[in-house]
């Protein structure tokens, strides 16, 4: 088994930045990709970024893709979101989330149904 911690969520107005960490627990030896997925109010949880932890090859949707960047520090089993230029659309629940299925070195998934390990959420809000 495994568990994830979110922190580092918060309100920041738009243009700010936060940092999200992901702490795991348990057997991570198990996992290949981990991902971070968001949830708006009232809306379908979203893939928004997914990292490689053998390869170190990162991912990201369209969306975030150029202010984003996903990290992973497997000494600590710590996975990070560096969020720069946060538009108040980037408001949501973030979930961390790991995949334990290797699908390549550089290839990953985006789909909620392939990652077996969440964590319960940060909330960030983006005013404008």
């Amino acid at each position: 088994q495994v568990r994830l911690v979110e922190s580092g969520g918060g309100v920041v107005q738009a243009g700010g930045s936060l940092r999200l960490s992901c702490a795991a627990s348990g057997a991570t030896y198990s996992l290949h990709n981990m991902g971070w997925f968001r949830q708006p109010l009232g809306k379908e949880r979203e893939f928004v970024a997914a990292i490689n932890r053998g390869s170190g090859a990162t991912f990201y949707s369209d969306s975030v893709k150029g202010r984003f960047t996903i990290s992973h520090d497997n000494f600590e089993r710590a996975t990070y979101l560096q969020m720069t230029g946060l538009k108040p659309e980037d408001t949501a629940l973030y979930y961390c989330a790991a995949d334990k299925t290797w699908r390549g070195a550089d290839n990953y998934s985006d789909r909620r149904d392939d990652y077996a390990y969440w964590g319960q959420g940060t909330q960030v809000t983006v005013s404008s």
